[in-house]
């Protein structure tokens, strides 16, 4: 009997399915500065002690989006190991702060299932959930994704494809943030003097800068996470397949455009929900990231007068810079720079 681990196919998943995953991982101030240098973030919240304790935290929490690829991170040799491709979010929510020292792991439950024509592949539907060490849950989400079939002749008799809200409620956030002293919130350390009341619904935000990523910078980030899915990490497997090349983890280019959007969204300190996100295609090494946001809808928090949350949509480009906000082209078809849409809900200082 084989002690290794090669992942589960599509057919070892059944719908109820229950899996809670390896390994507890412990989220240290090393975490943060890596992560930190790997993006370039720069919320004061999440930047300075000293700023996040003047308004309210009893320190800087640890980035919403590190806790998500923590999260997700443990998922991957259970669910993911055996991935073509991670397809799309919904209904994440963010509902407890982090701080550095706490602990994370994750449990996932299979809520659908659909094998693809070909019958060489699956698609899997999971809800994971991230709990501290005290057992709170602190982010839930949904994501899809299309996993290899090990026995094409293999039947999946149960299928189901759920159904997932287009977009989170505003009741439903603001549970991961503590009451701001909005009065301490300095918008020159912030970076911004630009507040919830300053932005209209329709208003479109070019993000301007652009970075290019690096091999060693998107593996780095692969290992910080514990993601070991093939398509990002293992050469010899994917200089094989359909690219040629190692696939660089959707999560990675998610962190690059929240970091980018900064300038414009400064005072965007906290991802509330991820409403939907769709991978529109690959990204490489080598290539230059580029993102522009539009604001979809602007909400007030019920029972806080702090804060207001902005629900945005994110669009990132690879070798495509975003001043004429590229996103799709006559037909309806992607402009070929797109690689990711992403609408999420953020909250910002009233």
């Amino acid at each position: 009997m084989t002690k290794t681990n090669a992942g589960n196919f599509f057919e070892d998943f059944r719908i109820g399915q229950v899996i809670r995953h390896a390994t507890p991982r412990t989220v240290t101030v090393g975490e943060v500065a890596l992560y930190g240098a790997l993006y370039g973030g720069r919320c004061a919240v999440q930047s300075s002690d000293a700023f996040a304790k003047a308004v309210g935290w009893p320190r800087a929490p640890v980035d919403d989006l590190l806790v998500f690829h923590v999260v997700f991170g443990k998922t991957v040799p259970d669910v993911s190991l055996n991935a073509v491709a991670n397809l799309g979010y919904a209904g994440c929510r963010f509902l407890a702060p982090v701080y550095p020292g706490d602990t994370l792991s994750t449990v996932s439950e299979v809520i659908g299932l659909k094998e693809n024509s070909n019958g060489k592949t699956g698609v899997v539907y999971v809800r994971s959930t991230g709990y501290d060490q005290d057992g709170r849950e602190v982010l839930d989400y949904v994501r899809w994704v299309m996993v290899r079939k090990r026995d094409e002749a293999a039947v999946v008799a149960d299928q189901l494809i759920p159904e997932l809200p287009a977009a989170l409620a505003p009741d439903q956030l603001g549970s991961a943030v503590p009451f701001l002293d909005r009065s301490a919130w300095d918008d020159e350390l912030s970076g911004s003097r630009h507040r919830f009341a300053d932005y209209r619904v329709g208003e479109r935000i070019d993000h301007v800068d652009g970075v290019t990523v690096e091999e060693a910078e998107h593996m780095l980030a692969t290992r910080l996470y514990q993601n070991t899915a093939k398509v990002h990490f293992n050469q010899w497997t994917e200089g094989q397949g359909r690219f040629g090349r190692r696939l660089i983890y959707g999560g990675h280019v998610i962190s690059l455009a929240r970091a980018l959007s900064f300038n414009g969204l400064a005072n965007a300190f906290h991802v509330a929900a991820i409403n939907g996100g769709r991978h529109v295609a690959p990204l490489f090494a080598g290539s230059t990231v580029f993102a522009w946001s539009e604001v979809l809808d602007t909400a007030e928090l019920p029972g806080r007068d702090d804060v207001g949350a902005l629900r945005l949509r994110t669009v990132a480009t690879k070798d495509r810079p975003t001043a004429d906000f590229p996103l799709k082209i006559d037909g309806g078809d992607w402009d070929p720079g797109v690689i990711l849409d992403l609408d999420y809900w953020v909250l910002m200082p009233r």
